[in-house]
């Protein structure tokens, strides 16, 4: 898969081919008006020696390998099997794009249905798709299918849901006929049952809750799936944190009739933004408002076990008016990783995992909470994330620390402005017990 560089010679013959004598014959339909006639503004050509110096330049910039990171809130660092790596670079995996063919596409559609069971068995729902973009748009798309099934005005969403998720949502609905709500936090970080009970009603269609939340607290979502089918809503789970359901409760079997999220955590690198994978499952009773793609199994005329698109056409995808959906794009590629990862790692893998993301980020708020001036912020019960109050001093302790070359969490005042001495900090299984330590003595010491 290597980039090779056309000659003059391989431009001459492709142009040969196509009838035609120049790479500017190829525009001819576009009105001579309008067409550039002048030089782009770019950088002179480089040789490849050049080329390869000048982003090794841009390359050295980047503080990352000597970066110790406690980031997280959606994005998190997980370790990653080698053989995820190989076995997704194999060409016949990286050229395929959308199976519509199943007879050429066995291979592809297989993966994807490979993929759609580990989420099921994930998140506790008989059905689930490929093909969302990431997170907060699989949780809007959430949203909208609620909306289908229940044709209610009113949309509850946890207020402690991600800040960008909520913010995916309201643009997804901000043309439609619904309204959205926020349920506040508790104490406990979690969400304020006592506010649910007084917002939802029958105009309700759908209560939206993130666990484990923005603040890392896990949700008590038994209760709040009661309350949703006790008023003929739907309950919407939304997971950030993916590798949480290898250990807790599925969100299906406690009561959730949609689980959408985000599947970076299995699998996909942290890459400046992506990319990510968006994932969504159902109860089967939904499926006919279900968005996106479905592989399922079939057999052949001659009774050989097959793959197949089934249930969504591709003409539901591009034509909108009938659509339950505009998601057309294909993420196979990311949905491969996640089964290659999900696959080798297996239930005992995976639930070790989740595991030590507990015990590792129990373990670090057990020593940030020893440090004078600093207080846990929420008593609920946390994954891999939790809130911390420094008593006043949070932008102090945020600089000190990046001039000794560890992000300490991130700051919370640009989402919840009431949080502005408070910082969210992660831990993952990446993290060594010397990295936890190093944290903590860097805190009490800027505390000082």
């Amino acid at each position: 898969m290597s980039y090779v560089s056309l000659s003059d010679d391989d431009r001459k013959a492709m142009l040969s081919a196509v009838g035609i004598a120049s790479v500017d014959e190829l525009f001819c339909c576009i009105p001579d008006e309008i067409r550039v006639k002048r030089d782009l503004d770019l950088p002179a050509p480089m040789a490849e020696p050049e080329l390869v110096r000048h982003f090794q330049g841009i390359a050295a910039k980047n503080k990352a390998p000597d970066t110790l990171s406690f980031l997280g809130a959606g994005a998190y660092p997980h370790c990653i099997p080698y053989v995820v790596d190989y076995l997704s670079a194999r060409g016949e995996f990286i050229s395929p794009y959308t199976p519509y063919q199943p007879e050429v596409s066995q291979g592809t559609l297989q993966i994807t249905f490979e993929y759609q069971t580990l989420i099921c068995q994930l998140t506790g729902l008989e059905i689930a798709n490929a093909s969302l973009y990431e997170g907060a748009s699989a949780a809007a798309e959430a949203v909208l299918m609620a909306h289908r099934l229940k044709n209610k005005p009113k949309v509850l969403i946890a207020a402690a849901a991600h800040p960008d998720y909520r913010k995916v949502v309201g643009t997804y609905v901000k043309d439609l006929p619904v309204r959205v709500e926020e349920i506040g936090y508790g104490a406990s970080g979690g969400l304020d049952l006592d506010d649910l009970e007084r917002k939802i009603d029958s105009e309700t269609s759908a209560i939206v809750c993130q666990s484990p939340n923005f603040f890392g607290i896990v949700e008590n979502l038994d209760r709040i799936g009661e309350l949703a089918h006790a008023h003929q809503a739907l309950f919407v789970v939304v997971v950030a944190e993916a590798a949480s359901l290898g250990i807790l409760k599925s969100p299906g079997a406690s009561g959730a009739d949609i689980v959408a999220g985000e599947g970076q955590s299995f699998g996909l690198p942290l890459g400046f933004g992506g990319p990510y994978l968006g994932f969504m499952s159902c109860r089967k009773e939904f499926v006919r408002q279900f968005p996106g793609r479905i592989a399922g199994e079939t057999k052949d005329i001659e009774g050989r076990r097959g793959f197949v698109l089934t249930l969504s056409t591709r003409e539901q995808h591009i034509r909108r008016e009938k659509a339950t959906s505009n998601i057309c794009s294909n993420q196979a590629w990311c949905a491969l990783r996640a089964a290659i990862f999900l696959e080798t790692l297996g239930r005992e893998g995976l639930r070790q995992m989740a595991f030590q993301n507990i015990q590792k980020a129990n373990y670090a708020l057990d020593r940030l909470s020893e440090i004078p001036g600093l207080r846990r912020k929420f008593a609920g019960p946390v994954f891999n994330e939790f809130v911390v109050e420094f008593g006043g001093r949070w932008p102090e302790v945020e600089s000190a620390l990046l001039k000794q070359g560890v992000v300490a969490g991130l700051g919370l005042a640009p989402y919840y402005p009431r949080l502005e001495d408070c910082a969210l900090v992660c831990v993952t299984e990446t993290h060594q017990k010397e990295d936890i330590d190093k944290l903590a003595g860097l805190v009490k010491e800027a505390l000082r």
